[in-house]
């Protein structure tokens, strides 16, 4: 995936970090997941609890009373956005609206304050912990395999991917484009356009709810930012490339070079600068989505966990390992959105995550990495209850559907709370993957919090939240 001048710039920037962090510990925690997984509202609330001294009973520094406090400080990369903390808690908690999904990199630095479990510890200092977070679109992590492709292999994946299953359809038109397009013709540009934005379009149809696919490289095609119309992205996958060498000055020329192109200039730079950096990695991921969506959907999200795996360099690090060959040492898969289902079912959710997880895991060959799963809900937006139907008592969850949300043919107004039972997921994953699951899916608001009295601390309910906390970080607030 990389060159030994890649390996060599890794390196020295861990050692440099790792310098750094002698004289202010660090840690660098990568958020990232798939569409609408809820990796704005995770870290909005991540930070809130911290700021805001939210109930953590799992959190084991929060638990014992050993957190002093937490506060934002600058980030320390200039020429990377600034997370806007402040204007996503004003959606939530003042507008009530989700806040839009990640469409770029940004980072926040959050410093901790905190007494250590050692008695020698605090004899020493009082604990601080810098804790740098870094949010990217999973879209762009799925690049990363591109990295050990070339463009024949790519073009070959891609095109047999589009073939299979619920993808046929939506690739009907780009494939019927790129089948008429001959790999050894002269390069035209109108052609290239046409290819270009037929397999964009395709890709888009892909992420779609409907189908809620996973796997959709190159990300950047969905998220082009100031490189749309660029040439690095103005290319596709060819069908029938074989084996012989393009001409020079053909089509398919042309997308091999661009493909190198978009490798050099968008994926490594990313890779290098940013996840080889990390120390810990959450990915969040809607399992529901990909459940409601289909066996095609369930068998994408476990690829692309596959492939997600793989390029986070998982293992544990030696010494000489943790200054020149940089490792994330735990890697957090996370099911969001679990308050919209009882809790009853919040174990089978898990149970469904860890199969997909370890089954992706098993293909990747993935090792010596620290891979934990569990099911969540950053910011609850339901609570609990019982409803009685037919002479029975259901459990159901309560809220305030999102304006437009239809149960049996009744919308909602965004305004009305109601009582809706979900359903339960089966105690098997094995069954949920073959049979699917019948459970009712709503969007809701966030939650209504009383700002009213001085004496309630305003924090963002959640589930779960505390406990991926002391995973990620626990350790180092010992």
């Amino acid at each position: 995936m990389t060159t030994w001048r890649d390996e060599a710039r890794i390196a020295l920037d861990a050692f440099a970090d790792r310098a750094a962090g002698l004289v202010n510990p660090t840690v660098r925690l990568g958020v990232t997941g798939l569409s609408r997984a809820g990796k704005t509202v995770f870290i909005t609330a991540l930070v809130h609890n911290l700021l805001h001294g939210g109930r953590l009973p799992m959190f084991a520094a929060a638990r014992g009373g050993r957190l002093a406090g937490a506060r934002l400080e600058h980030q320390p990369d200039d020429a990377v956005p600034r997370f806007q903390y402040e204007d996503h808690v004003a959606q939530l908690v003042d507008a009530r609206v989700w806040p839009d999904s990640t469409r770029a990199i940004s980072e926040l630095r959050v410093v901790i304050e905190f007494e250590s479990a050692s008695a020698w510890n605090r004899l020493v200092s009082r604990g601080r912990l810098t804790l740098d977070i870094v949010d990217y679109p999973g879209e762009w992590l799925l690049d990363l395999p591109l990295l050990a492709k070339d463009y024949r292999r790519f073009s070959a994946e891609a095109v047999a991917l589009a073939r299979d299953g619920t993808r046929a359809d939506e690739a009907g038109p780009w494939l019927s484009i790129a089948a008429a397009a001959k790999p050894g013709d002269a390069y035209d540009e109108m052609t290239a356009r046409r290819l270009a934005e037929g397999f964009t379009a395709y890709l888009r149809a892909c992420k779609a709810d409907h189908l809620a696919l996973s796997t959709l490289p190159p990300g950047r095609f969905l998220m082009p930012g100031d490189l749309d119309g660029s040439p690095a992205l103005t290319f596709a996958p060819l069908p029938d490339l074989g084996d012989a060498p393009f001409a020079p000055g053909s089509l398919a020329a042309l997308f091999e070079r661009r493909y190198e192109a978009y490798k050099s200039l968008v994926v490594k730079p990313f890779f290098r600068e940013h996840i080889a950096r990390l120390d810990r990695q959450i990915v969040l991921v809607d399992a529901m989505q990909a459940l409601n969506a289909g066996p095609d959907a369930v068998a994408d999200l476990e690829r692309a966990l596959g492939e997600i795996l793989i390029c986070f360099r998982p293992g544990a690090r030696g010494a000489l390992a943790g200054l020149f060959g940089h490792r994330i040492d735990k890697v957090l898969i996370a099911a969001t959105k679990a308050d919209h289902l009882h809790h009853d079912s919040h174990d089978r959710l898990q149970a469904l995550t860890r199969h997909l997880v370890d089954k992706a895991a098993d293909q990747a060959g993935v090792s010596g990495a620290h891979v934990e799963v569990m099911a969540l809900a950053a910011v609850r937006a339901t609570r609990e209850g019982t409803a009685k139907a037919g002479g029975e008592h259901l459990p159901v969850i309560i809220g305030a559907p999102i304006a437009g949300e239809t149960i049996d043919g009744k919308a909602f107004d965004g305004e009305t709370e109601t009582a809706i039972f979900p359903g339960d997921l089966p105690d098997d994953p094995e069954s949920m993957l073959k049979n699917g699951a019948s459970v009712r899916f709503v969007r809701f608001r966030p939650p209504r919090l009383d700002q009213g009295s001085p004496a309630i601390k305003l924090s963002l309910p959640h589930i779960r939240l505390d406990r991926a906390l002391e995973f990620l970080i626990g350790d180092r607030l010992a």
